[in-house]
């Protein structure tokens, strides 16, 4: 019998701006995710935690409940093909501060196929109804489900999942555009996430494709989608929130940050890792996010070699203050419509 989702959706995830972190394994972690909600994201999903990994209480999986008052709404993405493990992984952490719980039905990376998990689950429709069923009945806050197209471009599943999420009293579905054979080739679908937004009354939250502000605005005119989910490009550019939320509200393009603001925010990326993880891992995990920022900079390329080998905090913070740049982007004021 269909469920309607729960009202306390709509106040835990308000849309506004239709734009949120798309969980990135190894990426959306606490400094991450807190950084985008500081530059606009409305939302911010963790990166996807085993499901298994909470029920054994492994130390690696508990280390990554980073979450914080600071950064809310945290949407935690958990992946899993065993309904029981799922509703007790989705019980743990809706008791652990977060404000929605999603079921991974789409990852492509193989060690996760490999356990009936993810992508898998768009193969195995039955299985994925009862995991979907068994984590909205354990859990105290919404359900939220991310999925892709289909498993290949012979197998069309997202309508199918989405309708099937409804149905059990799911609060809102993500659609990536490419299928799981894809993996992050090629071009994304954007036709599907229409069709799935025809499809449910629930909210849809598209991704796939969305680089520039340009491109969110082009998403929701072509898809009608209710909020555009942004992944990659948010990699050393946090900015892409700011700018697409100025870009929504008024048609205009906002200059690109300066040298002197990328590594302003590198610096505050790095420390926020130190304050997460220490400076060793800090220093190790920032190696290759310090070149995202300063990219396209005068000297970012001989940056991007240096840093490789950098172990220390002083040494990554002494070649971030080498990089100079020494023009300033023009302010891109030309209006753009989307028909």
């Amino acid at each position: 019998m269909s469920r309607t989702p729960n009202k306390e959706f709509k106040a835990v995830l308000a849309f506004n701006p239709p734009l949120v972190l798309a969980p990135m394994a190894g990426v959306t972690n606490h400094a991450f995710r807190l950084l985008c909600r500081r530059f606009g994201a409305s939302a911010v999903w963790t990166e996807m935690i085993s499901s298994y990994g909470i029920l054994h209480r492994n130390p690696k999986t508990l280390q990554m409940f980073d979450w914080t008052d600071e950064e809310q709404p945290v949407v935690v993405q958990i992946f899993g093909a065993d309904p029981h493990v799922m509703a007790h992984a989705a019980k743990v952490v809706a008791d652990a501060g977060a404000s929605a719980v999603d079921i991974n039905l789409g990852c492509p990376v193989r060690k996760v196929i490999k356990t009936g998990a993810g992508a898998s689950l768009m193969l195995d429709l039955e299985r994925a109804k009862e995991v979907i069923n068994a984590v909205v009945k354990a859990s105290s806050v919404p359900v939220t489900v991310k999925t892709r197209k289909g498993p290949d471009e012979t197998q069309t599943t997202a309508v199918k999942i989405a309708q099937m999420a409804e149905a059990a009293g799911v609060a809102a579905v993500t659609i990536h555009g490419r299928t799981s054979a894809q993996r992050y080739a090629g071009k994304a679908d954007w036709e599907i996430i229409a069709r799935v937004k025809e499809s449910v009354r629930i909210p849809v939250i598209g991704n796939g494709d969305v680089k520039t502000p340009l491109d969110a605005t082009r998403m929701i005119a072509m898809t009608g989608c209710d909020a555009v989910m942004i992944g990659r490009a948010a990699l050393g550019n946090p900015w892409i929130f700011e700018q697409t939320s100025h870009y929504l509200a008024t048609n205009e393009l906002l200059p690109e940050p300066n040298y002197a603001e990328r590594a302003r925010v590198a610096k505050e990326h790095l420390r926020l890792m130190i304050d997460l993880y220490g400076e060793e891992k800090a220093v190790r995990e920032m190696r290759g996010q310090i070149g995202r920022y300063l990219k396209g900079m005068p000297g970012a390329a001989h940056l991007r070699h240096l840093i490789s080998a950098v172990s220390s905090v002083d040494e990554m913070l002494r070649l971030i203050d080498e990089v100079r740049g020494s023009e300033e982007p023009k302010k891109l004021s030309a209006i753009v419509t989307v028909s």
